[in-house]
């Protein structure tokens, strides 16, 4: 069952976009050469805790999953797209960081990820970047009344297709509100006019992810995903709400 939710419902979830906005523009700030991945972790989880909410990621297990999620973000670093577990890794000049997560509030949850470029990174990283933030824009700017999840999908692959990076179709975005994953399923392709039609009131996490290589993913030890060629990937989410004539960002940064 796809929810729709009530304006009150939707200010509810924005209140807890804004503390996710917040903290990931703070530690995508704090992300730079020397910074290890737990340090990035530790932050979000004191920053998140003092503005009164709760990491949705911690000690979260999703259906797929063997055991619940032990930390507050997803720290996904070059090839690894979604799910990195923070570690001591420090990071390096060149690297391409992936951070996805999550807020809990009030009994409200929001979802958002950035990709961020640590250093001077390569042509072909910049432009992979370019590329992901690009497709989220296009599909937000397509998701409204009227139209389809189809034509979401059919966004965000025009664009890696305008861009000459491929779409990781095997990981998707979902819908968000009362729970941190909930229907309708978001695929990164689709045609336009198909799937189930956008009304006002839903609320999605719609999350391109490209890389420079292969669209093949393979699942590590650690239970992230990574391409399966060890091609650089990149990853861009937002919580959307869909309003009256348009997508409302419930996340921005």
């Amino acid at each position: 069952m796809i929810r729709v939710y009530s304006q009150s419902e939707i200010n509810s979830i924005a209140a807890s976009g804004k503390i996710l906005a917040d903290v990931l523009d703070k530690i995508s700030k704090e992300a730079a050469v020397g910074v290890s991945l737990k340090q990035l972790d530790k932050s979000a989880f004191e920053l998140v805790k003092k503005a009164g909410a709760e990491p949705a990621f911690l000690n979260y297990r999703p259906h797929s999953a063997t055991r619940p999620y032990p930390a507050s973000i997803c720290a996904s670093v070059n090839d690894v797209i979604v799910h990195g577990l923070p570690n001591n890794y420090k990071l390096k000049a060149g690297d391409v960081l992936k951070l996805d997560f999550g807020v809990k509030y009030k009994g409200f949850y929001s979802d958002a990820a950035v990709t961020v470029a640590v250093g001077a990174v390569s042509p072909d990283a910049r432009k992979l970047i370019k590329a992901t933030k690009a497709a989220l824009e296009e599909a937000i700017k397509i998701a409204k009344p009227g139209n389809f999840l189809g034509d979401i999908g059919w966004a965000i692959e025009k664009t890696a297709k305008k861009f000459k990076v491929k779409t990781v179709k095997e990981l998707t975005g979902h819908g968000i509100g009362k729970e941190l994953h909930e229907e309708p399923t978001i695929y990164n392709f689709g045609k336009k006019g198909k799937g189930v039609g956008l009304e006002q009131g839903m609320v999605l996490a719609i999350e391109p992810m490209f890389a420079i290589g292969a669209d093949k993913i393979i699942q590590k030890k650690d239970e992230s995903w990574a391409t399966a060629d060890g091609s650089l990937s990149a990853h861009f989410e937002h919580t959307v709400a869909i309003g009256e004539k348009k997508a409302i960002i419930l996340t921005q940064i």
